[in-house]
């Protein structure tokens, strides 16, 4: 997965590089990489203004070079995942002003779309889903409606190249508007730790 960097000084040049608020218009990222139509991409947005490193799932529009004489600069026309709205709506507000007391995270998240499967603690049936972002702190569980805060489960992973899943002990420790499960990932020993990161590794590179 290619990672585009763009690192944000200004409100006016987060304005100007994604001037929509809706997940639906595309995002223009400077960049002297040429990236063709449809290829999947990262954006890692970075600045003083935010806590953490917002990373945002999208595919590319059209690239186009710099044009010196005519102050074009080179970069990408980005198309935002449609799931990415909260991310979108979260720099919006941090840039504009509208949000100040964000907390930092201790790990940075990886944006992914990844099939998994979980089972609640006391269950032993397992229930399909999917992980819109993961790190090694935690994970963003897709569900139809959010589980309850405090519920503990064990999610399964499959690991790009790998024919068998690891499992992965969480809790529930928050939800997000758009119905999904935020997980915190607990009871992990050292092998278990080890593990966690080479899945993010495998999940970075694919």
């Amino acid at each position: 997965m290619v990672i585009l960097k763009l690192r944000i000084r200004t409100a006016d040049e987060w304005r100007e590089l994604a001037p929509s608020d809706s997940a639906t218009d595309p995002v223009f990222v400077p960049t002297t990489d040429e990236l063709e139509p449809q290829q999947a991409v990262i954006i890692e947005v970075s600045s003083q203004l935010l806590p953490n490193k917002v990373l945002v799932r999208g595919t590319v529009q059209s690239w186009r070079p710099a044009l010196p004489r005519m102050r074009v600069r080179a970069g990408a026309t980005i198309d935002l995942a449609p799931d990415e709205q909260i991310k979108l709506t979260f720099l919006h507000e941090v840039f504009s002003g509208k949000r100040t007391d964000v907390p930092r995270r201790r790990h940075h998240r990886l944006p992914v779309s990844v099939l998994v499967r979980y089972r609640l603690t006391n269950s032993s049936s397992f229930i399909d889903s999917a992980l819109s972002e993961i790190g090694v702190g935690g994970a963003l569980l897709t569900t139809p409606e959010p589980l309850p805060i405090d519920t503990e489960l064990t999610l399964e992973v499959t690991p790009p190249g790998a024919a068998a899943p690891i499992a992965i002990a969480g809790r529930v420790s928050y939800h997000v508007p758009s119905g999904g499960s935020g997980l915190r990932f607990v009871s992990r020993d050292g092998d278990g730790d080890r593990r966690l990161r080479e899945l993010i590794r495998r999940l970075r590179a694919s």
